[in-house]
């Protein structure tokens, strides 16, 4: 079941230009999320369209944690909630905290889970496939412009092309022996 802690939100997407500043946002939420955690942290990824240099995005960062059980939120949740992340999503195999400035998003999943790897697979392919990086762009843009009653729906309006870019990731990290990298 999919949980929306606080109820659907309408918010603006703003879509704005690469900033060069992302990934050192994103070093030090890192920090500050594995200080938080210790070794209940098995990764910590920059994730999503602000991990991808060049590639246009909301200005927040997205930040991947995996953990060794997702559902065992005593083990992680506390100490996210006391570093100042509010609590915002809850479905089986993720859940999601944020600044309370909504302007970084922090993603726990199941080290080694499906979750994790799709995420680092399509943050690898889309630094990699320009062409796929700037059809993502372009949607991204074009949704934009619309009125969304929630940021969700903002987010599934992307699914169509995600699922076949995600299918084209999928096929090159078989025949290139793709692992899911750092950063």
């Amino acid at each position: 079941m999919f949980e929306l802690i606080g109820g659907r939100e309408k918010r603006e997407i703003r879509i704005v230009e690469y900033d060069p500043g992302w990934p050192g946002r994103f070093g030090r939420e890192r920090e500050r999320i594995a200080t938080a955690l210790g070794p209940v942290a098995r990764r910590i990824d920059h994730i999503g369209s602000t991990s991808v240099p060049g590639l246009m995005a909301k200005p927040i960062v997205d930040i991947q944690v995996s953990v060794p059980d997702v559902e065992d939120e005593p083990s992680y949740l506390p100490g996210l909630l006391a570093v100042g992340y509010r609590h915002r999503v809850r479905e089986p195999g993720h859940r999601m905290v944020r600044t309370p400035e909504r302007d970084v998003h922090v993603h726990v999943c199941d080290a080694g889970g499906e979750w994790e790897w799709r995420h680092l697979l399509l943050r690898d392919w889309l630094r990699r496939e320009p062409a796929d990086r700037d059809a993502y762009q372009r949607l991204k843009r074009e949704l934009a412009r619309r009125d969304w009653a929630d940021m969700n729906d903002y987010a599934d309006a992307k699914g169509p092309l995600i699922a076949e870019m995600t299918d084209r990731a999928e096929a090159w990290a078989r025949s290139s022996g793709w692992t899911p990298g750092g950063a």
